[in-house]
């Protein structure tokens, strides 16, 4: 009986998704590289890697990511140009509030089990909109609603650490909060966090600096 991994694997191979037969890097590795990616981006020394035309033919036969980024919407934090990476090198989720739900969680199990990302970064922002709106507004219209419920928790447990710089600390716990989540996610992350076999941690991006804080 094949696992679920294998099966995964086979019914993208059929619809034309496929991981480069690459070696994969640990998640320690990644997260290093997204480090320097971020030296660079901060100081003025982007080398903008991977971004050529035989790159675009390349990764048209395959993806092979090292990090999946479950970040924010928000215009203002575009995850290859800060970490200064290329096509093909980060998988990436994005919603208001980095906010996830069960197609994020598909999406983010789908780079982990078939294209092989060991190191999830759950991303947020400062000045965070989202968050923002869970903190100050009553109300809502529409399907917003659904994202600020999500981050209201968030807000409530702030309020018990720092209530005096609630919006920041709401941002910070609203990250902690979803890397907890994605930890105990069954069947697939929950296994693997336990098995040791990847890493799941936070990190906020600095709208003025442009600096990434990982929270390790």
């Amino acid at each position: 009986m094949k696992n679920i991994s294998q099966l995964l694997l086979l019914g993208f191979i059929l619809i034309g998704v496929t991981a480069l037969g690459q070696v994969k890097i640990s998640p320690t590795e990644a997260l290093q590289k997204l480090k320097e990616g971020n030296q660079r981006f901060v100081t003025g020394k982007s080398v903008r890697p991977r971004q050529d035309f035989n790159r675009i033919k390349e990764v048209s036969t395959g993806q092979n990511p090292f990090a999946t980024i479950v970040g924010c919407s928000d215009s203002r934090v575009p995850n290859e140009i800060i970490f200064d990476q290329g096509l093909g090198d980060l998988f990436i989720v994005r919603t208001a509030g980095q906010v996830s739900t069960y197609a994020s969680w598909g999406s983010i199990e789908f780079a982990e089990e078939v294209l092989g990302t060991k190191l999830i970064v759950v991303l947020g922002h400062t000045k965070c909109g989202a968050v923002n709106a869970a903190v100050t507004l009553p109300e809502v219209p529409g399907h917003i609603i659904t994202l600020i419920n999500a981050i209201k928790p968030a807000v409530e447990r702030a309020k018990q650490k720092d209530a005096s710089h609630l919006l920041d600390a709401s941002i910070r716990e609203n990250i902690r909060m979803q890397v907890d989540q994605l930890k105990g996610l069954e069947p697939v992350l929950a296994k693997r966090v336990r098995e040791g076999s990847i890493k799941i941690i936070g990190a906020l991006y600095d709208l003025d600096s442009g600096t990434v804080e990982f929270f390790e």
